[in-house]
């Protein structure tokens, strides 16, 4: 029989994890033998047992007590529950529909029975689970950068003063736009239940994301200027709709794949025309961490209409509803058009500014052309994309 000899150790000093330690590897009905001198031994003994679901009883002829190990389901063992698995990859590791009573229990754990119910609104496997969320998370993290050592800041440069107020323009529609972003995805991480930990740790990096981008773009518009520039009520309006919108997946379509697809061939255009060192690389690492938020975005969707095709449908009502909302407003602000103009042409000469707004024509096609490849890959045919895209907000995101 195994034994547990306390000495003298008290409850309050340790003596139970010596009894835990001489049960742990015992069937249910084995019994151990607990020898001890403190003097509330008895009493304690009873109280611990009795509320670890084991029987106790005294042995006179050992002098000590006799502990007979309880089942998992007794004492406050009974009626606790697994929280699926910690593998994700297992077949039961992560539950259709996680119970609310679990909590912030980890996945996998055992939840003692009476544990309180929490108000997470997203509890459906089917509405945010993508099986990318694993390795995208890893990339995410491995792919970190750091404001203040990843862009040249000190690089020396002075553009004409047009240029630069053209960039610090750019740079004030784009804080606006990952503010959005930043609201948008952390709302969501709060109605998130933390059984599918992935999603939830993937959604708080893509906001950590966007306030880093928030943190750059502001940066490089007070380089070289006091202020930023424009924010039009237009701009605002269309940012509203995607900061309201309460459906997850609504809210994922509209700012991940349509908004942020669109987000990210801006980005790489800014890096391709940016006129200094640090314009092209604020844009260019905000533009890699964009497209790992699309990718998210799409494969989350490509699930749930897997789950449910009837989502497709409301995916594209939801395109016609924000384009009625948005139909009497300005669309992009006047000045962040003329400023990629600018960017673009790299000069004030005729043919210089004939061929910047070209390439910004060239710009707003491939923003099409990426929106309809987007919309294919979810499911939707080539005509009816074309038609979605072409009723995506003038204001890009």
């Amino acid at each position: 029989m195994n034994k547990a000899d306390l000495g003298d150790l008290r409850f309050a000093e340790g003596a139970h994890l010596l009894i835990k330690r001489a049960l742990i590897n015992l069937a249910y009905g084995e019994e151990i033998l607990v020898r001890g001198s403190a003097p509330d031994l008895e009493v304690q003994l009873e109280a611990w047992a009795r509320a670890e679901g084991h029987e106790l009883r005294v042995s006179r002829k050992s002098c000590g007590f006799k502990i007979r190990k309880g089942s998992a389901q007794s004492g406050r063992w009974k009626g606790a529950e697994r929280t699926g698995d910690a593998d994700p990859h297992k077949l039961d590791g992560v539950v259709e529909t996680a119970p609310r009573h679990w909590g912030l229990a980890a996945r996998g754990a055992t939840v003692e029975a009476g544990a309180p119910e929490f108000n997470f609104q997203l509890v459906e496997k089917s509405q945010v689970w993508a099986e990318e969320a694993v390795r995208l998370y890893a990339q995410a993290v491995a792919a970190q950068w750091d404001p203040s050592t990843a862009i040249p800041w000190e690089a020396a440069f002075e553009l004409q003063h047009e240029v630069e107020d053209a960039v610090v323009q750019l740079m004030t529609y784009l804080i606006e736009n990952e503010a959005a972003a930043l609201i948008v995805s952390s709302r969501f991480v709060a109605q998130l239940h933390p059984h599918f930990r992935e999603v939830m740790q993937l959604l708080a990096i893509q906001a950590a994301d966007e306030a880093r981008h928030v943190e750059v773009f502001t940066r490089r518009a007070l380089l070289k200027r006091d202020r930023p520039g424009l924010s039009t009520v237009g701009g605002q309006l269309s940012l509203k709709t995607l900061v309201d919108e309460p459906d997850f997946a609504i809210a994922s379509f509209l700012l991940s794949v349509m908004g942020e697809g669109t987000f990210f061939v801006l980005l790489r255009f800014l890096e391709l025309h940016a006129p200094d060192p640090v314009t092209r690389a604020v844009t260019r690492l905000a533009a890699n961490d964009e497209a790992r938020h699309v990718a998210f975005g799409v494969a989350h969707l490509r699930e749930s209409i897997n789950c449910d095709p009837s989502l497709l449908d409301r995916l594209a009502q939801s395109v016609h509803r924000r384009h009625e909302t948005l139909r009497h407003t300005g669309g992009l602000n006047q000045e962040v058009l003329d400023a990629l103009i600018l960017l673009a042409a790299g000069g004030w000469d005729h043919n210089s500014l004939r061929q910047g707004s070209h390439r910004v024509m060239e710009l707003i096609q491939d923003m099409d052309l990426g929106r309809r490849s987007q919309l294919a890959r979810l499911g939707f045919e080539e005509g009816k994309a074309a038609s979605l895209s072409g009723l995506h907000t003038r204001n890009f995101m």
